[in-house]
């Protein structure tokens, strides 16, 4: 007998809607808000597993239970859907979906959602269930959010093998979800060897989600795999600390060793981010050739503990005034100003504050921390996330304001591990006649309206210099306009994006009925307020990245002019309220 496998999965009502948005985007507010059982990874998984047993009771019968509306099994956003092997639609809410194919489904990044449940619930043959991560639209919306799939397989009386799954929207990471995904590569590495590696680079895959990514050390502590941190691999890290002068590296062995898997916390700054959150890892062991290896992958939790880290806040207005002081100085003196800079505990040098000056062709000619550099051609220099920051540098000091924000990840003095790192840059003009950058930098800066507003007017600049051709340098994520959460956006009057980095499939897509978590009716008024009065900031209702709680967004948006057409330009951020 032919063995039949149908996929029973527990989804959001528009999951396979991929061309069915709704422009009247009004989120329940309520619901929004929520703090339900419904919301958590625990009680999906219960969930399914109910599910699965009925399956494995009853049989096909099963199915005509999962059809009730009002039942256990379809409520609100949530429904069972029936799939056979080929990716045929068996049941559904929708009559329309039932008996076409959906194997080829993909989310808005183009990742396979179909094949991939498929594989999570075969990935660890001695479970046989399973997370898959993907971004889809919301309900009766078109914006996509993470969404994350709980899948298990189960046989039937009469011989035919199901799998039953549940879905929910969440923006953040839990501990179910990287104990699996730990799981399920420490399998793919005790099968494949290192030929698994470069399945952990793979952004269709399933061990990139969110910002969680897997990484590998050999016993001796070096990096074999860091996706997100290419320039640690082949580095020893065994001892690396954490911001508390905690062993970190070590730690994650001393728990592999003792209990072969296990969590390992340690305290560590988010991206763009002054104070130091405890983040948890989880850590396994797994068997490659005639050694072992440690294979783990971080994540901060909801209301992880935050502490202050030991370094004084310079803020964004700060450093742009002492830049552009020194600017002042350098316009007068030239480099008869070098000495005054760099002298120790003076207004031009204190603590991780201090000043470099390059000329336009690149070279650095010099640099208060570290003088052994200077003369050095440095126009090429790349950082951790290969970003091009010599170039941005230069381009920076050249563009048509003369000076701006320059975003790059790079590791502070002392340590190898990369942070966020913000430079102010200013082209000055010395008393020969020689044109220089002068700038200065400070790591993990605190987002705020300064950066926010340089960003937009440096994109509204560049616009109105090149047109639509400035579209191309606006969507570059290793540009100046795309960093930690921040990108530039463009809208036409009438409401049309035009440019979204983070967003690419909204691009030409007319998104002036947009409502926000509040049913604010946020692109209108971003459009109605650059148009009369030219700039400005607005705020709207957001889940903030990483969570799944409703928090407020400030916007700037500008009015900008090129070759006859007018274009919104914007930018916006979630203000720290810590």
């Amino acid at each position: 007998m032919k063995t039949t496998i149908v996929f029973v999965l527990l989804v959001g009502a528009t999951f396979f809607q991929q061309n069915a948005y709704s422009f009247e985007q009004v989120p329940d507010t309520a619901k929004a808000n929520r703090s339900s059982k419904q919301d958590s990874a625990q009680y999906l998984m219960n969930l399914v597993k109910d599910a699965a047993e009925m399956v494995k009771k009853d049989g096909i019968a099963a199915f005509e239970e999962f059809r009730k509306p009002g039942s256990r099994w379809r409520q609100g956003e949530t429904y069972i859907f029936v799939l056979d092997k080929e990716g045929n639609m068996l049941v559904h809410t929708d009559p329309e979906m039932e008996n076409k194919n959906q194997l080829d489904l993909k989310d808005v990044n183009g990742k396979p959602i179909i094949r991939g449940l498929l594989s999570a619930a075969s990935a660890l043959p001695d479970k046989q269930e399973g997370w898959f991560h993907y971004q889809w639209p919301t309900p009766d919306g078109f914006l996509p959010r993470w969404k994350s799939s709980f899948v298990k397989a189960v046989s039937s009386p009469e011989g035919k093998e199901y799998i039953i799954g549940s879905g929910m929207y969440t923006d953040r990471m839990e501990k179910e979800f990287l104990t699996h995904m730990v799981d399920e590569a420490v399998a793919e590495i005790e099968t494949k060897g290192k030929a698994a590696f470069k399945d952990f680079y793979d952004p269709a895959g399933p061990f990139l989600i969110k910002d969680t990514y897997i990484f590998v050390m050999d016993t001796s502590g070096v990096e074999l795999v860091n996706p997100a941190f290419k320039n640690l691999e082949g580095r020893n890290l065994m001892d690396l600390k954490d911001t508390e002068n905690k062993f970190l590296v070590k730690g994650m062995f001393k728990t592999v060793k003792k209990d072969t898997a296990g969590w390992v916390e340690y305290m560590w700054p988010k991206p763009g981010d002054n104070l130091s959150t405890q983040k948890s890892a989880y850590v396994k062991k797994a068997q490659l050739d005639d050694n072992w290896v440690l294979v783990g992958a971080g994540v901060y939790l909801a209301d992880a503990p935050k502490t202050a880290l030991k370094r004084e806040e310079i803020t964004p207005f700060d450093l742009k005034n002492f830049v552009t002081d020194a600017a002042v100085k350098l316009e007068k003196e030239g480099e008869k100003a070098f000495p005054d800079f760099r002298r120790k505990e003076s207004q031009w040098f204190e603590g991780d504050k201090y000043l470099f000056v390059w000329d336009l062709d690149g070279k650095r000619i010099f640099h208060a921390a570290n003088p052994s550099i200077e003369g050095e051609v440095v126009d090429g220099t790349t950082d951790a996330l290969d970003r091009p920051y010599g170039k941005m540098f230069l381009e920076t000091a050249s563009s048509p304001t003369g000076e701006g924000w320059v975003h790059y990840v790079y590791p502070e003095p002392g340590d190898i591990f990369p942070a966020w790192k913000s430079s102010y840059i200013k082209k000055v003009t010395f008393p020969s006649g020689k044109e220089h950058l002068v700038g200065s930098g400070i790591y993990n800066m605190k987002m705020d309206e300064i950066l926010i507003e340089d960003m937009v007017e440096q994109a509204a600049a560049l616009i109105k210099e090149q047109g639509r051709e400035a579209f191309d340098v606006l969507r570059d994520k290793k540009g100046p306009f795309y960093f930690m959460d921040t990108y530039i956006f463009v809208t036409s009057p009438e409401g049309t994006e035009l440019v979204n980095p983070a967003q690419p499939t909204l691009e030409g897509r007319n998104l002036i009925d947009l409502k926000d978590l509040k049913g604010d009716l946020t692109v209108k008024k971003e459009i109605d307020l650059a148009m009369d009065k030219g700039s400005g900031w607005l705020e709207m209702t957001w889940f903030k990245p990483g969570t799944n709680t409703p928090a407020p967004k400030m916007t700037f948006v500008k009015k900008a002019e090129a070759n006859g057409e007018t274009l919104i330009v914007g930018s916006g951020y979630y203000p720290d309220k810590n």
